[in-house]
């Protein structure tokens, strides 16, 4: 008995996966060459950048704009060194993704290298929000005496996840 097999060979490339799931920064504070959109959006209008960052982390829109407020009292009244705004959305988004690190160093970066650390937190929250996925080929059911192979996309998950479904 003769089976035609058909494959179909205009599927699409399966994305580059990145895996983010370790307890370190995935990129450094000086890593502009890793994602050169991020740096310069951070480098044209930063106030802008800082705010859409801290909207896709979860936080309200205009929050990065206090410290430019810091900025202008602690100018007239008493000086100090550290963007309050700064340096808590930098520990925020070490604690969420578990990046080894203290809040001295967190400190240093958003007092020292504000723009740096806020494109590095932008870049962390790029590279671990998106999913990766997976094509996996199965064989489809055409007819009598057909198969064809499709994919279908899977996700890959940190977590051990459950299925009620039978594995084939």
């Amino acid at each position: 008995m003769a089976t035609n097999v058909i494959i179909n060979n205009n599927q699409p490339q399966a994305p580059t996966l990145v895996a983010v799931q370790s307890n370190q920064w995935s990129t450094g504070i000086c890593g502009c060459f890793d994602d050169l959109n991020v740096c310069c959006f951070a480098y044209w209008c930063f106030p802008c950048f800082a705010c859409n960052t801290a909207s896709e982390f979860g936080e309200c829109f205009c929050l990065p704009l206090l410290d430019l407020v810091w900025t202008a009292v602690q100018m007239m009244f008493v000086p100090s060194c550290t963007p309050p705004v700064s340096m808590s959305m930098r520990v925020a988004v070490r604690t969420r993704y578990g990046i080894q690190g203290d809040m001295t160093s967190d400190c240093m970066y958003a007092s020292f290298c504000n723009v740096c650390s806020w494109c590095q937190m932008a870049r962390e929250m790029k590279r671990r929000k998106q999913p990766p996925t997976v094509f996996t080929a199965q064989p489809m059911y055409m007819g009598p005496q057909q198969y064809m192979m499709t994919t279908q996309p899977g996700v890959i998950t940190s977590q051990p996840m459950i299925s009620a479904a039978p594995l084939s």
